[in-house]
């Protein structure tokens, strides 16, 4: 299997055998999986621009009964 580096080498994607698709970095480790290639590399972009940036503070609503969800 080849590897397509993208973003100035700042990843890669390879196809697994079992038909989906999986970003690395340049050292192996892996980041995405997704079952197709367009999916993987939005997703990679997405995760490695919110690792620099910063991921927005999640929200937490409660009911009435004081419930969380």
């Amino acid at each position: 299997m080849d590897k397509k580096f993208y973003d100035d080498n700042c990843f890669y994607i390879q196809k697994k055998r079992w038909g989906t698709y999986q970003s690395y970095y340049p050292d192996g480790k892996g980041i995405i999986t997704a079952l197709t290639e367009e999916e993987v590399l939005k997703s990679t972009r997405w995760y490695l621009k919110k690792l620099q940036e910063g991921f927005e503070e999640t929200k937490t609503y409660s009911t009435k009964d004081n419930y969380k969800l």
